[in-house]
């Protein structure tokens, strides 16, 4: 069975904005999950250690009063991805999740799968 593939975000969230981002993520993820998407994880910050040269908080420039969303989506592969992005900004049901975020600090990156113990027997 081949790995999957993975889109991961980096977000910074207003700590009180928790209940507004987990809103936005439940209309967001069954659209994702209609177009193709395999899973989707929402994960709010609660231990991110400040580190010496680079971690977390600084990566999205994190503000006080800001929480980390460490987020991804699994797709069966970077085709499936590809559409279901490219079908997700073009869905009308978008426009009501809002972006309850500073979008132009979140990360977003696509990644080939090279071990995944859920999908991989051998490993």
């Amino acid at each position: 069975m081949p790995l999957p593939y993975v889109e991961g975000f980096l977000i910074p969230v207003p700590a009180g904005g928790r209940d507004a981002y987990l809103e936005a993520a439940r209309i967001a993820a069954p659209i994702f999950r209609e177009l193709g998407a395999l899973s989707v994880v929402e994960a709010w910050g609660d231990d991110i250690a400040d580190g010496k040269v680079t971690d977390f908080r600084r990566a999205v420039l994190a503000e006080p009063g800001e929480a980390v969303v460490f987020s991804w989506i699994t797709w069966p592969d970077k085709p499936t991805r590809d559409a279901g992005k490219a079908a997700m900004m073009a869905d009308e049901r978008m426009k009501s999740a809002g972006m309850p975020f500073d979008g132009k600090r979140m990360i977003v990156g696509g990644f080939q799968a090279i071990l995944d113990t859920g999908h991989d027997p051998s490993s």
